[in-house]
């Protein structure tokens, strides 16, 4: 439950994350990746996906991508757990952030790996 989460694409750590927003009802989390010897985000996933016929969104002049699901693409908390959904993907833009998206991941793991999602989603209520 810690709040620094790895990032693994075929077994290399490329990132860390700390999943700091979350879409709570339908099980999301997403963030911010912190590459780690990675010049260009969009170089890496368009070279990757193109490599591994992974469907993208892609828009050269910016230097945007958007990723589908990235089956080997994995996180894993402070504790080793990996973080799994129904899906894993990437969006971003070089000259900005580049973020990861875990969707569908299942109840009761959600409310314990991040209560403080949950519980920002019900104070939403609550006022």
């Amino acid at each position: 439950m810690g709040t620094g989460y790895d990032i693994f694409l075929d077994n290399n750590k490329i990132g860390v994350t700390a999943f700091e927003k979350a879409d709570a009802p339908m099980g999301v989390v997403f963030g911010k990746i912190n590459f780690i010897n990675i010049g260009s985000g969009y170089s890496f996933f368009k070279e990757y996906c193109s490599k591994n016929k992974i469907d993208v969104n892609d828009y050269p002049e910016d230097r945007v991508i958007l990723t589908r699901d990235i089956p080997a693409l994995r996180v894993f908390n402070s504790s080793g757990i990996e973080v799994k959904g129904l899906g894993c993907s990437v969006s971003g833009m070089d000259s900005d952030i580049f973020e990861i998206c875990i969707e569908g991941i299942p109840y009761p793991f959600y409310e314990d790996e991040f209560p403080h999602h949950v519980e920002t989603y019900n104070n939403m209520f609550n006022k």
